[in-house]
């Protein structure tokens, strides 16, 4: 596994993630989130990720992002801990615009 691998998680088709219903969970600030972010985000802070978990159905696919990819990874692996199978880092919300 090489280092972006790590830190991202391996490559997968987040295109057709996104197309069978994923929820993209924005995990900046929420003054980041409101100066932009993908139309049917969902905005949960890294810092209040724990406390909102039962906000995320852990039977649909997540996509994690914020500005840089660091801190969706933090969130993937939160997620993960806590029982979320199905996530998926996508690194920056503005690589992700592409998809939407």
């Amino acid at each position: 596994m090489n280092f972006l691998e790590l830190i991202f998680g391996k490559k997968v088709d987040l295109q057709e993630i996104i197309s069978n219903g994923a929820a993209i969970v924005d995990v900046r600030t929420k003054g980041e989130y409101q100066s932009g972010h993908l139309k049917n985000s969902i905005n949960i802070p890294i810092d209040n990720l724990a406390q909102n978990i039962k906000k995320l159905d852990k039977n649909k696919p997540i996509i994690t992002c914020c500005a840089s990819g660091a801190r969706s990874a933090s969130a993937k692996r939160i997620l993960n801990s806590n029982g979320f199978e199905q996530v998926f880092n996508g690194g920056s919300w503005l690589n992700l615009k592409k998809y939407k």
